[in-house]
């Protein structure tokens, strides 16, 4: 009977053993939850690839009130990058309202896409970006380009479904002009024009898009300035291009039939390599990103309401930390830079006269993360 009560007893304490493990490892699973819960309070979020050239991955940062950035994941593309620079701008962008993000692999010719989510990112599929070395996305609703920058460059296109996944159009892959060294892909913000800046033979090229997705009607136009890099649409449609070999913006009319006019040539900003472009959401103002020695730095300038442009400051922020890709949030209260030197990411608020103060500096990059998205 002893023996029997002994059992009885061991078990009992066994089972009350397992019900406070169960406890526990029910308790660390709410609190992991929570943890992934607290990402839905982020005022917002900053993305960036590393463009491995082994296992190419998405780094996702939150977002808080005052700008600040914390890493929040790392998700894998399931392709390959190059493990270096892709001398572009455009290499992950999001859609549909920030419901989709979208990513090159530039080492193994596909893109990615993602579902975008308050706990972080859900990959979708890979598809092959109908040429070599994709460097640039361009997305206009549920329409997607890819600029391709292998030998001679070219275009293809895309139509993106609301759960993510991209299906080539047939007959859309378009090459470039001869000698072509494309840096960035975009859309005129009625998605009906579509521009391609060329770096080595100073050209800025369009295309007009129908409304089966296929662009066609290449035009070509001399950039003002020497190797027309990253560019960005003000709202009422004025093309603003940087030059790097002149340092400084220009400004263009693009019409519905893609004739490109210059309104200002080349206001240079004094410092190196002017590469990378954003626009406030107001068309107010535009930076741009001086990668090279000795400055380092982000360039200021003020858009005219007929596109004009005016230098405001030269050194506006990010002195010495190598600038890159450039992003700003959804409604342009603070700005992100690529600091490519520091190996981070810095943030700064943007003041209603286009002014920058630094808010946020996050490090742990590699040299070869590229692409900068912000929501």
């Amino acid at each position: 009977m002893q023996h029997n009560r002994a059992i009885l007893r061991s078990s009992a304490l066994g089972l009350a053993f397992a019900m406070l493990v169960v406890g526990v490892l029910s308790a660390s699973a709410v609190s992991a939850n929570s943890h992934e819960g607290h990402h839905e309070e982020a005022a917002g979020s900053v993305y960036t690839t590393t463009n491995d050239a082994t296992a190419n991955a998405v780094l996702w940062y939150t977002r808080s009130e005052d700008g600040s950035l914390s890493l929040s994941g790392k998700f894998l593309t399931g392709g390959a990058g190059t493990g270096a620079g892709l001398g572009s701008q455009g290499a992950v962008v999001l859609a549909d309202e920030g419901k989709i993000l979208l990513a090159v692999n530039a080492g193994s010719n596909e893109i990615s896409s993602f579902r975008v989510g308050d706990s972080g990112l859900t990959w979708v599929a890979n598809v092959g970006s109908g040429g070599t070395t994709p460097i640039s996305l361009a997305v206009h609703e549920h329409l997607v380009y890819v600029l391709n920058g292998g030998v001679g460059g070219t275009i293809s296109g895309f139509w993106l479904s609301s759960r993510g996944r991209l299906t080539p159009i047939e007959g859309s892959t378009l090459g470039l002009s001869d000698g072509a060294v494309p840096a960035q892909v975009s859309f005129d913000p009625g998605g009906r024009v579509l521009v391609v800046t060329e770096k080595a033979t100073n050209l800025i090229d369009t295309f007009t898009v129908g409304e089966n997705g296929i662009a066609g009607g290449l035009k070509s136009y001399a950039s003002s300035g020497a190797t027309p890099f990253g560019f960005a649409f003000d709202k009422t449609g004025h093309l603003i291009v940087s030059e790097a070999a002149v340092a400084g913006l220009s400004s263009y009319a693009v019409s519905s039939a893609g004739v490109v006019t210059t309104i200002s040539g080349s206001v240079v900003d004094g410092q190196g390599a002017a590469c990378w472009v954003v626009i406030t959401k107001n068309g107010r103002f535009a930076y741009t990103s001086n990668a090279h020695d000795p400055f380092n730095d982000i360039s200021s300038y003020a858009i005219g309401k007929d596109g004009s442009l005016m230098l405001l400051e030269a050194n506006a922020a990010s002195p010495g930390l190598g600038p890159t890709d450039l992003a700003m949030n959804g409604n342009t209260h603070f700005f992100y830079v690529l600091a490519s030197r520091a190996n981070a990411i810095t943030g700064y608020a943007v003041s209603e006269d286009g002014s920058l103060t630094q808010v946020t500096m996050v490090g742990g990059l590699a040299p070869s993360d590229v692409g900068l998205a912000a929501i």
